[in-house]
């Protein structure tokens, strides 16, 4: 293989964001010496035009090699790659030679790059002879997928961003775009800014910061979308705002879809009641909708991760269809994907119920992507979908899984049952770029990939925009491409001819001549075609540029929209409204199980953490995992703000700090997803999460469990924060951060591991009464640093300590001969009911090269001296806490947000914290 990443000299390179699927452009800026990169949004990019959320522009803290997976292993010993990939080879064949090929699976990512995912799909559907290959992107837009099949005829997504910054109402459903697409909320948020007429109504459970743009909020309760939906089609009906040509010219089945809707809400008082939301503020979005032509639905996971998501996707998609709504500028539904190259998955098959190139599984669909593959054993089974996949693994009728770039042991539903399932399984392949992940600790081969900064290859985000994913360093250690991997292991199980990729630029060419083969009305008539591209050069895919497809001998330029003129995917090209029969999720609350638990993502971190927990400044805004929930809830509970609550299912439990607030309902909590048992001991929220799918997108509900939730009965709390990197930034032998390495955490209960610029947060809490807290706190620290307190310190630490036996409270600083701090420990009893004290002021000590005596006297009480408190941070971007932003407003006589952001820079990167700033500013003003 001879690898872009090897031959790198440029020190300013394009590439792509390798978050969320917004598909931001990046200009990275190299220092190859130090193996260092400068990220800045590009204003080249069509998607994001030089706009950068918190994660993105801080990439350049994720390329670090310490805890990367740099060598393959082989039951638990570290090998070398024909080693590795022969033991792959050979166990995967004796496998498939025992028991079928339905007996190995692979369960891949949206992080994989398309030329991975076409060679993961072309390995296993097309020469093992199994569709058994699904990937998380099954988690979170598979009923987006199986909407616009069942619409459209394909899974065409049928606008562009373009749409967001011309429609004249914009209507956010289940997603809180301010924290989970935020350059699309910034986008959307200066359109309307400049355009006073524009109106945002965001339908959602929570009141999220997205809110903080709306004109309209209706927070309907959970699963209730296509009672809403429903109840628009009857409205649009009823007052005249059909467009009846369109429907009559393009469309089948509005009367069905009508008569269906009509039965389950076609009264508005009864709808409104239904959905537990004021009748005057459904009329008014009905209203809305019904007169403004330029509208554009966005949705997201609200709506897709649910056991009926499918049938909400097509209950918009059937608003839209019937007013004519579609395909034209700023009009259409449009979903909003999760992952950079969740996209990319469904145009190379990645998903187990369609084969390569948006071909369908069917007997002529198998024959046209045979005799291209030249290849006779694709199945025409559909293979195990995510939740079904790890089922058949915990049964043991699948042996053998490669899972690639993803942690299902976290994010899947029921994790604890995916935790089991690959302890007993008889094989299990990880290819990842990090040492540890809950996944990794299960693998039997560990191989190697590359990292985000090594890749080489092409993603396409939500608007069906192709985009280069370019490497700015030299692969790391062994890692290796995963297109790479896959093919020598395809090659070591005889499949040499079909597998002979040396470039990545090979893959991309035969993904794009595949997309053009016998793509017309007369073969199999696809919406996917890339053909112009067919023959691209190497020297052609390191220049390419943005484009969305189609791109052939028809669109040469690509194109932006879909479907304004009908010309569907169907037999008789027009599109399907199909009969929605609305249905609450399948698993209801019960008195055992009295709340409803939604999950989803915060501001600053992404899936599980791997990459966004190395960059300190992404873990100041939220450390913790967090409950939120109702005042009424927490009171009936005895909770109370920043108390430990205790979630439990049927399925399993976590722990978490309680938010109480208002802007969940009651009977409502919310958990965010992205802890790990590498970060914390009991934060894990899949291990709880509902585990039912939806039965035709199977797609789990990831929205709606049903649990009970209680207080953390705590006899103490604590925490240890100790130096990781010395002033200068240069690792400490003795503190040498790992995610993965939980020898050297504390006993206790609850424990969840924090990294900051300098130093290692450990977060504690024990349910047991801990009788001498100096003996406990030496032995916290010595397991943290490896400083044995019992012996003498020889002058190389200092030891300050305070303890108040009568109020239970003890605390302990080490601080080093050369000045700096060291270590510091607080522990308090449950009795004391004395707050712990801020640790970001504390936390900001170890970033000084020597300790003044005010911040000596300060140490032990954790209070910062008069001008350095900066409190809770708000803006991650730029580290300015919430007590930085009252002094200014109160000083300065600030009024607004721009007026913060020039005096502070907060506010002024990814935008994504305005909504705090203009609460404090509230807050300030009454």
């Amino acid at each position: 293989m001879t690898s872009t990443a090897d031959k790198i000299i440029a020190k300013d390179i394009q590439t792509t964001c390798s978050y969320c699927g917004v598909g931001c452009g990046i200009k990275a800026q190299v220092d190859h010496d130090q193996r260092s990169v400068e990220i800045i949004g590009s204003d080249l990019h069509p998607s994001n035009y030089g706009r950068l959320c918190s994660k993105g522009s801080a990439l350049g803290k994720t390329v670090e090699l310490s805890g990367r997976l740099l060598e393959p292993e082989v039951f638990g010993k570290v090998s070398h790659w024909d080693h590795a990939l022969q033991t792959v080879a050979d166990k995967f064949a004796d496998t498939i030679a025992q028991h079928g090929p339905d007996s190995v699976a692979i369960y891949a990512s949206g992080q994989l790059l398309t030329e991975d995912y076409y060679v993961a799909n072309k390995f296993m559907k097309g020469f093992i002879g199994s569709n058994n290959i699904d990937t998380n992107s099954r988690l979170c837009m598979s009923s987006s997928v199986i909407g616009h099949k069942r619409a459209f005829g394909t899974d065409t997504v049928p606008g562009c961003y373009e749409d967001f910054e011309s429609a004249k109402l914009i209507t956010l459903v289940g997603s809180n775009t301010a924290w989970c697409h935020p350059v699309l909320f910034q986008r959307i948020k200066a359109y309307k800014e400049s355009n006073p007429e524009v109106r945002v109504v965001v339908v959602d459970p929570r009141q999220t910061q997205t809110c903080d743009i709306a004109d309209l909020h209706l927070d309907i309760d959970l699963g209730t979308d296509t009672w809403l939906f429903n109840g628009l089609l009857n409205y649009l009906n009823d007052n005249g705002a059909l467009n009846t040509q369109y429907l009559e010219q393009y469309t089948q089945g509005f009367s069905e879809a009508l008569d269906a809707a009509k039965t389950s809400s076609s009264d508005i008082l009864e709808l409104a009641q239904t959905l537990n939301v004021d009748s005057d503020k459904l009329t008014t979005f009905f209203k809305w909708f019904s007169d403004t032509e330029q509208s554009i639905t966005l949705y997201s996971q609200g709506v897709n991760q649910s056991s009926t998501g499918s049938d909400k996707v097509n209950s918009i998609v059937n608003c839209h269809l019937a007013t004519g709504r579609i395909g034209r500028e700023g009009m259409g539904p449009f979903s909003m994907t999760g992952q950079p190259n969740a996209m990319g998955g469904r145009e190379v098959g990645g998903l187990a119920n369609t084969l390569a190139s948006h071909i369908e599984i069917t007997p002529k669909g198998a024959d046209l992507l045979g005799r291209f593959w030249n290849t006779d054993k694709i199945s025409q089974q559909q293979g195990a979908t995510a939740v079904e996949m790890f089922d058949r693994v915990h049964s043991g009728e699948i042996k053998a899984i490669w899972i690639m770039a993803t942690n299902p042991v976290v994010s899947m539903p029921n994790a604890d049952k995916v935790k089991e399932a690959l302890e007993k399984c008889e094989f299990v392949v990880v290819s990842d770029c990090v040492a540890d992940t809950d996944t990794l600790a299960l693998a039997d081969v560990k191989l190697p990939a590359a990292g985000w900064s090594e890749k080489n290859g092409t993603v396409t985000n939500s608007e069906r925009r192709i985009s280069r994913q370019r490497a700015l360093f030299p692969l790391a250690g062994s890692a290796r491409p995963d297109w790479w991997i896959i093919s020598q292991v395809a090659n070591k199980m005889g499949f040499t001819e079909a597998f002979g990729f040396e470039e990545a630029h090979q893959v991309f060419a035969e993904h794009a001549r595949l997309s053009g083969f016998e793509n017309h009305p007369q073969g199999i008539r696809r919406d996917f075609d890339i053909s112009l591209l067919a023959e691209l050069s190497a020297q052609a895919y390191d220049e390419l540029q943005p484009f969305q497809w189609p791109l052939n001998q028809e669109h040469p330029k690509g194109k932006s929209r879909f479907f304004a003129e009908g010309d569907f995917y169907t037999p008789n090209r027009k599109a399907r409204l199909l009969p929605i029969t609305p249905a609450l999720p399948k698993n209801p609350v019960t008195v055992d199980y009295p709340m409803r638990l939604n999950t989803g993502r915060i501001r600053d971190q992404w899936h599980t953490m791997t990459r966004t927990a190395l960059a300190p400044q992404l873990n100041q805004h939220i450390k913790e995992p967090y409950i939120e929930l109702h005042p009424i809830d927490a009171e009936e509970r005895g909770i109370k703000q920043d108390d430990l609550v205790s979630v439990s299912s049927e399925w399993g439990q976590m722990t978490g700090r309680a938010v109480v607030t208002e802007t969940v309902k009651a009977g409502d909590a919310f958990a965010p997803m992205h802890w790990t048992e590498c970060l914390t001991r009991t934060g894990r929220v899949g291990a709880v999460v509902n585990p039912v799918i939806d039965p035709y997108s199977k797609q789990p509900e990831s929205k709606h469990t049903p649990v009970q939730l209680s207080k953390f009965q705590d006899g103490w709390q604590g925490f240890v924060m100790y130096r990781r990197t010395s002033p200068a930034g240069e690792d400490l032998p003795q503190a040498q951060f790992d995610l993965g390495d939980k020898s050297r955490w504390p006993e206790s209960d609850y424990l969840v591991s924090i990294r900051g610029k300098s130093c290692q947060l450990l977060e504690l809490a024990g349910q047991n009464v801990i009788s001498d807290p100096a003996e406990s706190m030496s032995q916290w620290l010595q397991s943290a640093t490896s400083i044995n307190l019992s012996q003498p310190l020889s002058g190389e630490y200092e030891l300050l300590s305070y303890l108040d036996e009568a109020l239970g409270l003890y605390r302990m600083a080490l601080i080093a001969k050369d000045g700096t701090l060291a270590a510091i420990a607080v522990f308090n009893q449950a009795t004391s009911n004395v707050a712990l004290p801020d640790r970001n002021w504390l936390m900001s000590v170890f970033d000084k090269d020597q300790l003044d005596n005010r911040t000596r006297a300060a140490l032990l009480s954790g209070q910062a001296p008069a001008g350095e408190d900066i409190g809770r941070i708000v803006c991650s971007c730029f580290s300015v806490g919430e007590k930085t932003i009252e002094k200014a407003i109160k000083e300065q006589g600030l009024k607004d947000t721009n007026a913060v952001g020039c005096a502070l820079k907060a506010g002024t990167n990814c935008g994504s914290c305005i909504p705090e700033i203009k609460d404090i500013l509230s807050s300030l003003a009454v």
